[in-house]
C-alpha cells in the first residue's frame, strides 16, 4: 500500500476520508481482514467498506503491485495454461543467446521448486531420464518426505548414466526417503532382452512403485540429434524408419507425432520405461522442456494427454501459445488414438 498520491485525484477526498480510507485499506490489504470486520469496526455497512476501498483504488491512494521474480514471466505462464488446459504452467525467461538452446539450467531449478509445491509428504515421486529432470534433482533443496522412483532406463553414454540413478538418489536424499532406482538401459537390442531384464528383482521392484506414483517429472525430446535420446540411441537405419512414422517428439521413450498420436508402438518393447498408459493415469505430470528448438515437441506432448504441468522459457512459449489450441485440455488426459477423443 502507498502513500497519498500527490496527483489531483487523491485531492477530492477530505482528510477524514482520506484517513477513514487509509485505515480501512490497512485492515482489509495488509491487515487481511474482511469486509464485514472492518465494517463492524467501524460502524459502517460492508457495502459501505467495499466502495471506499474502491475508491481507495480509483483515488491512487491505494496501489496494488504484483511482482514476481524477474526470471519468471506471470503473463505468459497463464496463457500458457489456458492455451493448453494445464493445471501447472511456469514461464522462465530465456536469455537471447539461449533462445534456441535446448533445456537451460533453469528450467531445472524453477521445477526443483515447484516439485517442492506439488510434493506432500507421504507422495511417490517418479523421475523419467533426461538433462532436465538431471538438473533438476541436482537443484532440490527441499522436499517432503516422500518415495522416488525411477521411471524409465538410462542413457548409456558418457556420464548420464550415473546422473540418471543419481537424480533418484538425490532426490530420496532431500526427501528422507526410499530411492528405487533402474540400473539397466533405457533401450535393448530387442523385446526378449528387455523383457528379461523387466523380471530382474530390482527392476521389477520399481516397476511395482509404477502405479503408486503420485507426481512425476519428465523430460521431452525432439526428433534431432543431440535433442533426443532415443534418437540417439538408434541406428540410422531406426531413425529412418521412425521419421517415416511421423515421429516429432518423444517422453519417456514414447514417441508421438504432432498431433500428440502415439506411432512406433514396438520400439516401447525394447524399451525399460513406464507404459504411456500408467504415465496417463499419475495424477500430475510435470514436463520440463525449453528452447525454440524444441517447441514442436512440446506442443506434440501437450497434445498427447500424458502431461498436466508444465516448466519451459520465453522462447518455446511463445511458439507455443502461436500454434493452435489443441481439441482437448491436458487435464482431460485423454488419448488422442482412442475414439472420439479427438
Amino acid at each position: 500500500m502507498s502513500g497519498m498520491s500527490a496527483g489531483r485525484p487523491a485531492l477530492r477526498m477530505g482528510p477524514a476520508e482520506l484517513v477513514q480510507a487509509a485505515a480501512m485499506a490497512r485492515r482489509f490489504y495488509l491487515e487481511g481482514k474482511s469486509k464485514i470486520q472492518i465494517a463492524e469496526e467501524f460502524g459502517v455497512s460492508r457495502f459501505k467498506v467495499a466502495r471506499v476501498l474502491e475508491t481507495a483504488l480509483e483515488r491512487d491512494l491505494v496501489r496494488i503491485e504484483i511482482r514476481v521474480p524477474a526470471e519468471l514471466d506471470a503473463e505468459r505462464s497463464d496463457a500458457l495454461r489456458a492455451r493448453f488446459g494445464l493445471r501447472h504452467a511456469v514461464v522462465v525467461e530465456s536469455p537471447a543467446e539461449e533462445e534456441e538452446s535446448p533445456d537451460p539450467e533453469s528450467l531445472g531449478e524453477v521445477a526443483a521448486d515447484l516439485l517442492g509445491e506439488l510434493v506432500d509428504e507421504g507422495d511417490v515421486l517418479g523421475l523419467a531420464w533426461g538433462r532436465s529432470t538431471i538438473h533438476m534433482a541436482a537443484a532440490l533443496d527441499k522436499l517432503p518426505p516422500c518415495t522416488v522412483v525411477q521411471l524409465t532406463g538410462v542413457y548409456d553414454a558418457g556420464t548420464a548414466e550415473r546422473g540418471s540413478v543419481e537424480a533418484v538418489r538425490r532426490a530420496a536424499q532431500v526427501a528422507g526417503g526410499e530411492a528405487h532406482p533402474i540400473y539397466a538401459p533405457m533401450l535393448l537390442p530387442d523385446p526378449a532382452t528387455a523383457a528379461a531384464l523387466r523380471n530382474q528383482t530390482g527392476i521389477a521392484r520399481a516397476f511395482e512403485y509404477f502405479d503408486k506414483v503420485t507426481v512425476a517429472a519428465v523430460s521431452i525430446g525432439s526428433w534431432e540429434p543431440g535433442i533426443s535420446t532415443v534418437h540417439d540411441m538408434l541406428s540410422e537405419e531406426e531413425r529412418a524408419h521412425y521419421a517415416s512414422l511421423g515421429v516429432a517428439a518423444e517422453t519417456s521413450a514414447h514417441l508421438f507425432d504432432a498431433e500428440g498420436r502415439r506411432v512406433g508402438r514396438d520400439l516401447g518393447e525394447r524399451c525399460i520405461t513406464v507404459e504411456a498408459d500408467r504415465l496417463r493415469r499419475i495424477p500430475e505430470v510435470v514436463a520440463i522442456a525449453g528452447g525454440g528448438r524444441k517447441a514442436p515437441a512440446i506442443d506434440a506432448v501437450l497434445r498427447s494427454g500424458l502431461v498436466t504441468s508444465l516448466v519451459t522459457d520465453t522462447a518455446a512459449a511463445d511458439q507455443l501459445l502461436a500454434a493452435a489450441p489443441p481439441p482437448r485440455p491436458a487435464l482431460d488426459r485423454a488419448d488422442p488414438d482412442e475414439p472420439g477423443d479427438a
